[in-house]
């Protein structure tokens, strides 16, 4: 009786008439267009200008494409066209990046060309970062100065959420990514209206962005690994001891992360500390192989068409020496963001636990791996959950990492994040 009466206590959230909600729909629609359109032309870009970088420019003078000599080269000259970009381009390509995680920061337009141009460069020159935290800062000032400009009495609120979910739609090629998001940002948060009211707009534009790179480049992030079958105790064994392993190795990027930064940060200027982290990833290269360079989807994808194909220590290797050049290329300056690398590190870590204990499937290790690994850089929970579901795309996965995910959470809950202060000190 008390439990009914405390029930009917809680105040439930009016809902949003139709009528209010309708006159987002052809905003959403635009924003979600519009910022898959620009997420693909800076992928492009990228694409042909590492082409250019990495194919022509060493087949014409006569250098292996992925030698040592050849990564240490491109990967410093990227640090140098990175740092002038930072020093001379106005705005300087945005805040310290080691400042921003995946929410919306809303940035001035000048700053917004910059921001574009050194994360073209980073893309294609190889640093071990991805588009996504940038593209979801340009869409996001963009979509705030056009809409403010085009619809003023909309509330300005509106076109941050708008972006942020379409940028995330339009990276994952679906619009599900962008809801476990919101939904976890609005956690905790007074409500104004039912929560399937507020993510009416920002599911609308993800879903456009999601449609739009669908049908113009149909990406898609399953691995093509053995496929999972029933699964059984041993799996689910597996997936705890590899998803919480993943977690404890990020952890130690993470609790690393405020010293490595430091280093970068008493460099001074970007046009030393860029070049210097350039020139430490190129060593890093050097070690770990051409795999652990660029963003790490493609790479990845190369690993899972051949689980059997390295030993374990060439996959301990490639692990380590991934998650090292995530840490440096995030410390020194350059601008990207760090799901896409953690990918990488995760499923190279479950392939090494299958090289080094067979009974564990590679399905099963990719999954947690990917699953730990990015509970610890990112500390969102849906995110790390949903990725590491599609990379396999087996129904039976998802019980397995959903148990899996609670020991890893235990191990990164309320410690620092990969993701800084002003004054260098790490957020919790």
């Amino acid at each position: 009786m008390a439990q009914d009466t405390a029930q009917q206590a809680l105040p439930t959230p009016p809902a949003a008439p139709a009528r209010a909600l309708l006159p987002l729909i052809l905003p959403a629609l635009v924003v979600g267009v519009c910022s898959s359109l620009l997420f693909m032309l800076v992928s492009s870009l990228a694409e042909r200008l590492q082409h250019v970088l990495w194919t022509d420019l060493p087949a014409a003078l006569g250098i292996g494409r992925y030698s040592v000599l050849w990564m240490l080269v491109m990967l410093t000259a990227t640090g140098i066209a990175v740092g002038l970009v930072v020093w001379k381009v106005p705005g300087h390509a945005g805040p310290d990046p080691a400042t921003l995680g995946l929410e919306a920061v809303a940035l001035p337009p000048a700053v917004l060309p910059g921001l574009v141009l050194a994360t073209v460069l980073m893309l294609a020159g190889g640093p071990s970062l991805g588009p996504e935290n940038p593209l979801i800062a340009v869409n996001v000032g963009l979509a705030l100065w056009l809409g403010r400009l085009a619809m003023p009495r909309l509330p300005g609120s509106l076109w941050p959420a708008l972006a942020d979910a379409a940028t995330l739609g339009a990276l994952f090629g679906t619009p599900v990514a962008a809801a476990l998001v919101i939904s976890e940002a609005l956690a905790g948060k007074p409500l104004k209206g039912a929560l399937w009211d507020n993510l009416f707009g920002p599911l609308m534009a993800a879903g456009a962005g999601a449609m739009t790179t669908a049908l113009v480049s149909r990406p898609t992030l399953d691995l093509g690994l053995p496929a999972l079958g029933r699964p059984h105790w041993p799996d689910q064994l597996a997936a705890v001891v590899v998803a919480s392993a993943a977690a404890l190795l990020g952890m130690c990027a993470v609790y690393a992360f405020p010293y490595v930064h430091g280093v970068f940060r008493r460099l001074a200027h970007p046009m030393v500390a860029l070049p210097a982290g350039g020139l430490v990833l190129g060593l890093l290269g050097a070690l770990g192989g051409h795999l652990t360079l660029f963003k790490g989807l493609d790479e990845v994808a190369e690993l899972a068409k051949d689980p059997e194909g390295w030993s374990a220590g060439q996959f301990a290797v490639m692990t380590v020496v991934k998650l090292a050049a995530l840490l440096v290329a995030s410390a020194c300056g350059f601008r990207g963001g760090r799901i896409f690398p953690s990918v990488f590190i995760g499923a190279a870590l479950g392939l090494c636990a299958h090289a080094l204990v067979p009974a564990v499937q590679p399905s099963v290790g990719v999954a947690a791996g990917v699953l730990g690994m990015l509970l610890a850089i990112t500390r969102q929970g849906w995110v790390s959950l949903f990725t590491a579901a599609v990379l396999v795309a087996s129904p039976s996965i998802i019980a397995l990492l959903c148990v899996a995910s609670l020991p890893a959470w235990l191990l990164v809950t309320g410690r620092p994040r990969m993701q800084l202060r002003a004054d260098g000190t790490a957020l919790r």
